[in-house]
């Protein structure tokens, strides 16, 4: 039963992840108004907060509830599935740092100003992530088929 809860915690995440990342991407447009930017804000954080527990979950699969950390170590789609991830990482620093930028005036109950070149390059950087966690479950089945074992 652990590890059912375990995958059910991991797969919760991971939607709960892509749904925020969804929200940011429609609500992250000019002119941004007070609201829409305090909601940015929040759901940054959440974003944050649920890919830790994405995090969280898929190692205790690794170690715990999975398939047995020797099968994941030896396993170039693992590896690609994690690199994914780490990527999608490092991008999410560029929207969050724009959006730590903003508390300042959120705290002051005002609209942040946002020039048009900002807009552009987080909405981009939000569709890559959106991209890369639409690849993450493809290489994730593939995995749980076999598919990147390394021959020993």
């Amino acid at each position: 039963m652990a590890h059912a809860i375990a995958a059910y915690l991991h797969y919760l995440a991971i939607f709960l992840l892509f749904a925020l990342l969804t929200l940011e991407h429609q609500l992250f447009k000019r002119p941004l108004t007070f609201e829409r930017a305090r909601s940015l804000f929040r759901i940054d954080i959440a974003f944050g907060l649920v890919a830790a527990m994405v995090l969280a979950t898929g190692v205790s699969r690794v170690f715990w509830f999975g398939k047995g950390i020797d099968y994941y170590l030896h396993n170039s789609v693992f590896h690609a599935k994690v690199g994914l991830f780490l990527l999608i990482a490092l991008l999410s620093i560029y929207p969050t740092l724009t959006f730590l930028g903003w508390r300042n005036r959120i705290k002051a109950g005002e609209a942040p100003e946002v020039g048009e070149r900002t807009v552009r390059a987080v909405t981009w950087v939000i569709r890559i992530e959106l991209l890369g966690l639409l690849i993450i479950p493809l290489l994730a089945t593939l995995m749980a088929r076999g598919f990147g074992v390394f021959v020993r």
